[in-house]
């Protein structure tokens, strides 16, 4: 929404936008380890509910041991990153990272977290998102098995 006011005082003239802004949480608990998730659908039914029209969707994952990223949703894609992850972090030997002489078993999830990225921001325009060809949004969850949350925040007009 846009107002334009004039300042009595110095007759300057003021524009404003007002914004909208609409908030919602995911909950995911994976049966496995690890999963990547088409989280698409979800979003744009938030971004849908929200009636904004214009604006940006934040969808962040709220855990240190998941990820939102977008991609392709294909499945060789997805076990071609599943192995690339493990490649670069292996789950075992769990001894062989300091983080887990804490007691913990997924210092791995952690560095995978940290590669695939914690959030996207993806353009809404006409009350839709806004992609590329092929773009999806995916949840990824690297030590599952418990409940995770992930963050959507709807802002524009």
């Amino acid at each position: 929404m846009l107002y334009r006011l004039i300042d009595k005082n110095t007759g300057i003239f003021i524009v404003m936008m007002i914004m909208k802004s609409v908030t919602e949480y995911l909950t995911f608990n994976t049966p496995t380890r690890r999963a990547f998730i088409n989280i698409t659908s979800k979003i744009q039914e938030i971004v849908k509910k929200s009636e904004i029209r214009e604006g940006l969707c934040l969808i962040n994952a709220m855990h240190i041991t998941a990820s939102v990223f977008i991609n392709d949703e294909e499945k060789g894609l997805h076990a071609d990153y599943d192995k690339w992850l493990e490649d670069l972090a292996s789950h075992e030997p769990t001894d062989q990272y300091k983080h887990n002489l804490t007691g913990e078993d997924n210092a791995d999830a952690h560095l995978k977290r940290q590669v695939m990225g914690r959030e996207v921001v993806v353009a809404i325009t006409n009350a839709s998102l806004d992609f590329g060809p092929w773009e999806q949004i995916f949840y990824g969850e690297f030590d599952g098995k418990r409940n995770k949350k992930v963050l959507v925040k709807v802002i524009g007009e």
